[in-house]
């Protein structure tokens, strides 16, 4: 798809438009086609960790192969960024500065997340997150608005810096994690051996939690977070927090935790308290701000901290919540920014003291913001409550004192979310119109409805029926706390 609209003309913004909404529909039915598949193998007595196993030599010298598979973690991993693309393209429709150029980089973003969830090699999953990581500083330096090339400068610089430990971490595991002089990269052989010293792990295991932690946006490494959401573009909005921010909860998973299981059992307490802290001040720094993006923005601090929370409870009840909490949040976000995105291109302004009474001037795109609130406080029914519960009854499992204090405290998150929530969707939505101009505005053309009523479709199918995917998660989960 790169390859064909880098060869349309640029003036053809139609014809390009056209080409990304085939090709992420296309993207679409190839997840559910898998999911589909993968489910069906399951069912079928296919026990493998890893399915749909692909490996090809890329630097035989240093045993680094382009190595790929997928189980059930994965899948729910893909399925969630093809919705996210597909919706974030129709929430881009209207883009009319360099539109080629644009879709380009949102595609190379695309690409770096697909392959990440994939590899199962250490090396050729850093080589996509770095190509995840670069169109971003594009993306909000040149699209965005407000303090836009400071915003970019920052999640840059900042997501580099984790990079930096996360490399170091890398190449700690590789050195470290054979015990017969065969170095490889390969997370599945490095688990089956189990080589590495546990006095290596305690040395590696914080480096690649934190390095991976800035990207979940754990406390205090979070402060690129709301500047860069608040820059970014509406759709680069719905990819970083529905998808990007997820590699990094992914990452402190599929490697920090898998790979150097002593460690995080005797380290997890320092970032528990963490993780803890971040699931609360991002609440309650969501209640005090007026700006539309960043009280979403502290909020997706909040539901992300709430993922690293639930993973280093380390039971099976617990990360699955967790995983759910990644798919949930996720598609909750996306039809936020989506949502802010539009309310902005028409009142051009995100301030929420400066709104009011918008509900009777445009109720499609009110409606489909209280549904976005309702997931996020956890009403039943929506996925966030599923993800939330799961979360929360499998670290109450732990019966010690700080486990519960901690967990307690985390509980205290779904309070404060109400209270933002509501405070937004009053102040926002209902009561008098504040401006008069507003009168005038339109509501969500067609384009915007499939973009939102695509995100609510997903959020309520997982809140109504979310056993499959619970199931098709805890699969995963088994064959790594094995």
């Amino acid at each position: 798809m790169m390859a064909i609209i880098f060869c349309i003309n640029g003036e053809k913004k139609d014809l390009i438009r056209k080409v990304m909404a085939v090709g992420a529909l296309a993207m679409l039915g190839t997840s559910i086609y898998l999911t589909y598949q993968f489910l069906a193998l399951r069912e079928a007595g296919d026990t493998a960790e890893f399915l749909f196993r692909a490996d090809i030599p890329w630097y035989q010298t240093l045993n680094i192969n382009y190595s790929v598979g997928v189980d059930g973690i994965s899948v729910a991993m893909l399925l969630l960024s093809t919705i996210v693309v597909i919706t974030g393209v129709f929430a881009s429709w209207g883009m009319e500065k360099q539109t080629k150029e644009y879709f380009l980089w949102f595609l190379m973003l695309s690409l770096g997340v697909f392959g990440f969830f994939i590899s199962i090699d250490l090396f050729t999953m850093f080589l996509f997150y770095e190509v995840a990581l670069i169109p971003m500083y594009l993306l909000i330096g040149l699209w965005g608005t407000g303090r836009k090339e400071y915003s970019a400068m920052k999640l840059t610089l900042m997501l580099m810096g984790g990079s930096a430990f996360l490399m170091v971490g890398i190449f700690g595991i590789y050195y470290y994690s054979s015990a017969d002089g065969n170095l490889t990269f390969n997370i599945l052989e490095i688990a089956k051996n189990h080589a590495m010293p546990i006095d290596k792990q305690m040395i590696f295991f914080p480096l690649t939690f934190v390095g991976f932690g800035v990207l979940g946006a754990m406390f205090p490494f979070h402060t690129w977070s709301p500047d860069g959401h608040a820059s970014a573009p509406t759709a680069v909005s719905m990819l970083h927090a529905g998808v990007l921010m997820k590699l990094g909860g992914y990452g402190c998973f599929r490697i920090a935790m898998y790979l150097m299981p002593e460690a995080a059992d005797q380290l997890a307490w320092i970032f528990i308290v963490l993780t803890g802290t971040s699931v609360v001040y991002g609440a309650f720094s969501a209640c005090v701000q007026n700006d539309l993006k960043y009280i979403n923005a502290y909020s997706s601090v909040s539901h992300c901290g709430l993922v690293l929370f639930a993973l280093l409870m380390m039971n099976k009840t617990a990360m699955t919540g967790a995983i759910l909490q990644m798919v949930s949040h996720g598609l909750m976000t996306a039809l936020f920014f989506a949502l802010i995105g539009m309310i902005y291109g028409r009142t051009h302004t995100r301030d929420i003291r400066e709104m009011g009474g918008l509900m009777k001037i445009m109720p499609v795109l009110g409606v489909c913001y209280v549904i976005a609130g309702m997931a996020s406080l956890g009403l039943p029914g929506l996925s966030g409550f599923v993800a939330e519960m799961t979360v929360f009854v499998g670290a109450f499992e732990h019966a010690d004192l700080f486990h519960r204090f901690f967990v307690i405290a985390g509980c205290t998150s779904i309070v404060i979310t109400a209270v933002y929530i509501l405070r937004v969707v009053g102040k926002v939505l209902f009561g008098p119109v504040q401006n008069k101009h507003h009168e005038e505005l339109t509501d969500a053309c067609w384009y915007e409805k499939i973009a939102a009523f695509g995100l609510i479709i997903a959020i309520a199918g997982i809140g109504l029926a979310p056993l499959w995917l619970s199931n098709m998660i805890s699969d995963g989960i088994m064959n790594m706390l094995k």
